[in-house]
């Protein structure tokens, strides 16, 4: 495995946590703001939206620069806006600071991504993009949790400080350690639009977007249902997240593993099926905790299994708007965590019962798989060149 992978992935690391982190850490934003806690969780609302739309639409302005050049540019960026959060005095001056950091956000990882799938060898590209991958996963499992209780020493402000000074020291290794990464020849804008037209790619972002819609469904509402169903404690629900997030960041190496090995087809549609089903049994194992915690963690390390094979199945299907279909299909990633969010919520509401929302997210799920069966009996266009395993 190329040593430079890993400093990708520590770029992840940073994009995750300013993510991430807020979530936890909103009663200590709001207060220090004046404004209520629904309010403060816009900052994270904005940050997905904004993410969802920048990434190609950057990619496509910047399509002249080197990679190289690029990646140092944004995490400049990166850096300005992570150190304007630190001295914003008002909600508004945060508001722009994620704005700023969304947008930079999005096209560090697709960069990562990309730069990730040109230094690998071969046979070992899906599981380099799935370390990338574990670089976000990584700062949900130990980012969080350790942002909570140092926002309670240091001050939440300080959490961003971190998080400017980790990305300055990535910025200074791409820069002495890395060799120039040439970018793609310019796609002229027909194509560019051509790309978007793309049926066999739509559907394997529609593919994404369905299978994180489907977990979020469920996951969004995590708590309430052990709390509820399990009637666990505090330290107990706790627990049970950390365990997620140690199997969510072992998700997307296994992914690219099963990438590498099987060929992108077959880690596909082996994924989404079994995630499907191990969503929809999960709650009838609450009658056994040990059980349940074995289930739990194999549905965290399928939820960040899919995409190291979507983006090695994007490449091999179309490396001429690779670069632009990886994001897209980030773009798809985080239009599934809202859209999951919000079916969640409109099922509890109908129901009453967290449980069902699990049937459900299993339901969207296979919306995913035939997404992505659609996708994967889709002929070749005619322009490309790749060959899918």
């Amino acid at each position: 495995m190329n040593p430079k992978i890993y400093i990708l992935a520590l770029a992840a690391v940073t994009v995750g946590l300013v993510e991430l982190v807020v979530g936890g850490i909103l009663p200590q934003i709001a207060a220090d703001l004046g404004v209520s806690v629904g309010t403060a969780g816009q900052l994270i609302t904005v940050f997905a939206a904004v993410f969802a739309v920048a990434g190609p639409v950057l990619l496509t302005i910047t399509s002249k620069v080197g990679r190289k050049k690029l990646m140092l540019i944004t995490m400049a960026i990166f850096v300005g806006a992570n150190v304007m959060t630190y001295f914003s005095a008002t909600y508004m001056m945060i508001m722009v600071a994620r704005v700023i950091t969304s947008a930079a956000a999005a096209l560090i990882v697709v960069l990562a991504i990309t730069i990730a799938g040109k230094i690998a060898l071969p046979h070992q590209r899906a599981k380099s993009i799935g370390l990338v991958f574990m670089g976000v996963s990584s700062a949900l499992v130990l980012g969080v949790p350790i942002g909570i209780v140092l926002a309670d020493i240091i001050g939440w402000r300080a959490l961003f400080l971190i998080i400017a000074v980790m990305a300055f020291l990535v910025m200074i290794m791409i820069y002495f350690l890395f060799e120039d990464v040439p970018n793609e020849a310019q796609i002229p804008l027909k194509t560019q639009i051509k790309a978007l037209g793309n049926i066999k790619l739509a559907g394997a972002h529609f593919a994404t977007m369905f299978m994180l819609a489907g977990h979020y469904a469920f996951y969004a509402y995590f708590a309430p249902f052990l709390e509820s169903t399990m009637h666990l404690s505090q330290t107990w629900i706790s627990i049970c997240y950390f365990l997620f997030g140690i199997a969510a960041v072992g998700g997307g190496a296994l992914g690219g593993m099963l990438a590498d090995k099987l060929g992108s087809r077959k880690a596909i549609l082996s994924v989404i099926s079994v995630f499907a089903i191990v969503l929809f049994i999960l709650p009838h194992t609450v009658f056994s905790f040990p059980l349940f915690l074995i289930v739990m963690m194999l549905w965290g390390t399928l939820s960040w299994s899919i995409a190291p094979p979507q983006q090695n199945y994007i490449i091999e299907s179309d490396p001429y708007t690779a670069e632009l279909h990886q994001s897209f299909n980030n773009s798809a990633l985080q239009i599934g965590i809202a859209l999951g969010s919000g079916i969640g919520g409109v099922v509890i509401g109908q129901t009453g019962s967290t449980t069902t929302v699990a049937s459900v997210g299993s339901a969207v799920v296979v919306l995913a798989f035939l997404c992505a069966l659609f996708s994967l009996t889709r002929p070749l266009p005619k322009s490309t060149s790749g060959t899918v395993e």
